[in-house]
């Protein structure tokens, strides 16, 4: 490989990593970017590994005027910050002890050692300032054959690690092509009770990207044949319906596909996973009453868009047609988003300024025009609703 692979990046990190190799000429790319610049994806993060000490690695780059973070010392782990980009710079490790969850590391000058220690082998190779990739785990091979494959034996990377578990269905998914590899799989059922040693917040984590990511049908279908979705989600996994929802080809959003994997009991996931509040609000509601339908008229569609946003409606949509097979999902979906969301046009001022005497009707009153307003499709203006409400209130006992 020449240097023609790290072209590829774009100009401005080129040049960052100029600077970096300038001081630190031993440093290699690692992980994801040397993955992703071989298949030409987009690069998210740019990570770097080096031979060097990270207090030695520190005190280099601040000398030639490189702002550096101390962000993870404990793990070797310092960020250059260039043009406002971070450069995560870990010097190479080797792990002394793991306990499944976390992994006791010592600090080597080792290039394979430290590749060793890496989940999958297109994850462990790494890549020099000249464009020459090192490749100890014969990850080139795996990545162009579609073969996600862990380093080394796989039943000791998954009890160094369990999530590890989830990682090789995630990245499977963006990945893998044909069938998954016969030892990962039998040792992720042989070891499926190793997910429930993992933090929640970790198993979810994961989870997400598996379900808003590519092929997520067929990695739900892997992972059900692996035996670890009833470890994973034992309130109940309803793959059909969920199939059926990934069928109609729906957005990349995790609750959304989560709905129709759990569609029972969904209320206890959320607090056994420890969504945020805000996740598990959004979960609730899309899997709530009432559900937008392709007969109703425009009048009753923006009657419940007055009351719920348009992202939760399309939500319960795409989740009845995954039900009921109903083909006129996306006409329905298309229609609610060129209707303009009602807003209510009066408030309590409103009423008080029209002469209203002031009390603990004025909220009666605006709670039955604002029912009688949705009733009649949201149409009626300010002054048709102010009228309306001043009538309430002359005939108030």
């Amino acid at each position: 490989m020449t240097r023609t692979l790290l072209h590829r990046l774009a100009p401005a990190r080129l040049h960052a990593l100029e600077q970096i190799w300038a001081v630190l000429p031993e440093a290699r790319l690692v992980g994801g970017v040397v993955r992703d610049l071989m298949v030409g994806r987009a690069i998210a993060d740019v990570d770097l590994a080096v031979p060097q000490p990270p207090e030695e690695v520190m005190q280099g780059l601040k000398a030639q005027g490189i702002t550096v973070v101390p962000t993870g010392l404990a793990h070797g782990t310092v960020t250059a910050v260039i043009d406002s980009a971070p450069y995560e710079i870990t010097t190479l490790r080797r792990d002394v002890e793991t306990d499944g969850r976390h992994a006791v590391v010592c600090w080597t000058d080792n290039w394979q050692e430290d590749a060793a220690r890496r989940d999958f082998t297109i994850n462990a190779m790494s890549c020099d300032s000249t464009g020459a990739v090192h490749d100890y785990f014969g990850g080139q091979q795996d990545l162009a054959e579609g073969t996600v494959r862990f380093v080394g034996d796989v039943t000791l990377r998954i009890q160094e690690d369990a999530l590890r578990i989830l990682r090789f269905f995630r990245f499977w998914g963006r990945y893998g092509q044909g069938r998954a590899d016969a030892q990962a799989m039998q040792a992720i059922t042989a070891q499926a009770a190793l997910l429930n040693g993992l933090s929640v917040e970790r198993v979810w984590s994961e989870l997400k990207r598996i379900l808003a990511g590519p092929k997520a049908q067929d990695v739900v279908y892997l992972m059900q044949q692996a035996g670890i979705l009833p470890v994973l989600l034992p309130e109940g996994a309803n793959v059909p319906l969920f199939a059926r929802l990934m069928a109609f080809n729906p957005p990349a959003d995790a609750l959304l596909r989560l709905a129709a994997l759990v569609p029972n009991k969904s209320a206890d996931m959320a607090r056994r996973l420890k969504f945020s509040r805000a996740e598990a609000a959004r979960l609730k509601a899309m899997q709530a009453e009432p559900v937008p339908l392709p007969k109703m008229s425009d009048a009753q569609l923006r009657h419940l868009l007055a009351d719920t946003p348009p992202d939760i409606l399309a939500a319960r949509s795409w989740l009845h047609q995954a039900r009921y097979s109903d083909v006129l999902g996306e006409e329905l979906r298309q229609r609610l988003a060129q209707l303009e969301i009602p807003v209510f046009p009066i408030a309590g001022r409103d009423l008080l300024e029209a002469g209203c005497q002031p009390g603990p009707h004025v909220g009666q009153v605006l709670k039955d025009v604002r029912n009688w307003w949705q009733q009649g499709g949201c149409s009626a203006d300010k002054q048709a609703c102010l009228a309306y409400a001043l009538e309430l209130v002359k005939a108030l006992p």
